[in-house]
């Protein structure tokens, strides 16, 4: 039974190295800021840096556990999506629905549970989810 587990362990431990030969998720250049919303305030820029930017702008900062497979496969596609949803730092070309917008975070969609679970101060309390909504619905 030692042996079975021995197998297990060693096996697991080769497939995890192995994963990590696979390149997506490790190419961490962030492109450059092309446009930004006109902020109603410097407080409102702040408080969509702090909940949003991470996956809603090109000013991602990229954790140390974003270079190990599998969570760099997870992060590398949150982002992407995220970008593609909407993008804070290319504004005029990707500016999202402001409906949508407004929806996901009302909801507690936004910030996603995945992000949540690791970065637990990034949750928004009721009035900073109407601060964030009334700093987006200036456009």
């Amino acid at each position: 039974m030692k042996k079975i587990y021995l197998y297990i362990v060693v096996g697991g431990i080769i497939l995890f190295g192995l994963i990590q030969l696979i390149p997506f998720g490790h190419n961490h250049v962030n492109p450059a800021v092309v446009s930004e919303p006109q902020w109603s305030s410097p407080e409102a820029r702040a408080l969509a840096k702090e909940h949003c930017f991470q996956c809603h702008s090109n000013e991602t900062t990229w954790p140390w556990y974003s270079n190990i497979a599998p969570a760099s496969w997870l992060i590398q596609m949150d982002v992407n999506e995220g970008r593609e949803k909407f993008n804070f730092s290319d504004w005029n070309t990707n500016p999202g629905e402001s409906r949508e917008i407004t929806e996901v975070i009302q909801s507690g969609e936004m910030p996603p549970l995945q992000y949540t679970l690791f970065h637990p101060n990034s949750r928004l309390n009721s009035q900073q989810k109407q601060d964030l909504i009334n700093a987006l619905s200036f456009r």
